[in-house]
């Protein structure tokens, strides 16, 4: 009988560009909730918040985690987000090599 594999999950979220993502990502990947982040290069968001049409540059970081690990990776990500209310989007990724796969549980385990 094959173990069950706890699957991979991409999560999303974003952040202001003068906020410190770098330090975010290290502290989620020390913690291992995390096994990586990718901080991507800067961007413009407009979105709604409060009533109000909002221009933000974000960066975009895309947290790769095993799925058991979500619920407190959005706990501890709420606690350190300078964000009232952080986008995150769980994205639950239907394929990986297993090789990848073993390397994000040993990160997060």
């Amino acid at each position: 009988m094959t173990p069950s594999v706890d699957p991979v999950s991409i999560v999303l979220t974003t952040i202001a560009t003068k906020t410190d993502a770098v330090a975010l990502a290290r502290t989620l990947v020390e913690e291992r909730l995390a096994a990586c982040v990718n901080i991507l290069p800067a961007m413009t968001s407009v979105y709604r918040w409060q009533g109000r049409i909002e221009q933000e540059m974000e960066q975009q970081l895309l947290i790769k985690t095993a799925s058991s690990r979500v619920v407190d990776l959005e706990h501890r990500l709420r606690e350190l987000h300078p964000y009232e209310l952080p986008e995150f989007v769980v994205l639950r990724a239907g394929e990986f090599g297993a090789a990848y796969m073993a390397w994000v549980q040993e990160s997060v385990s």
